[in-house]
């Protein structure tokens, strides 16, 4: 397991997924996270393979042989670990960074992620995805707005 690096809770922003697009330029999915009050939107680029494991636990469709994700989550049940949270920590070059917070008998640990594979992770485990507000003000000045227009969601998870 990774050191256990210490982020301030104050500062996080509990997001959901609300949905998983196809972007049809890049062949890849956009998973668009947002917060409660639909202040924040955060939408993160994945792979097909990604994409398509977040949505299919979006969807409760369950594989007919277990994916990498459910593999985890069994190791985690089977082991007496919980997933306590998934947290989008940094980005850099458009490329975001993510840690899956565990509780063991040993006490709390954080685990270098994807946020991809750490927001499957969540999905299937039903703890709560969360964002730096660092990271919210990093995502750039792109008037979201007028991007999720763009794509047709908009009002998506309203």
């Amino acid at each position: 397991m990774a050191a256990d690096d210490d982020i301030d809770t104050g500062e996080l922003v509990r997001l959901t997924v609300h949905g998983v697009l196809p972007d049809q330029n890049t062949d890849t999915y956009i998973v668009i996270l947002r917060d409660a009050q639909h202040a924040d939107v955060l939408p993160i680029w994945v792979g097909a393979a990604e994409g398509g494991a977040i949505k299919m636990a979006l969807d409760g469709t369950v594989a007919a042989r277990p994916m990498s994700h459910d593999l985890i989550r069994s190791f985690t049940e089977h082991l007496n670990i919980k997933v306590s949270q998934a947290v989008i920590t940094d980005v850099k070059n458009n490329t975001y960074f993510a840690k899956v917070h565990l509780v063991t008998e040993s006490g709390e640990h954080q685990v270098d992620s994807r946020p991809s594979d750490a927001i499957a992770l969540a999905l299937r485990t039903n703890c709560p995805i969360f964002v730096t507000q660092e990271v919210l003000r990093q995502r750039g000045g792109t008037n979201l707005d007028a991007w999720l227009e763009r794509f047709g969601t908009k009002n998506l998870g309203k």
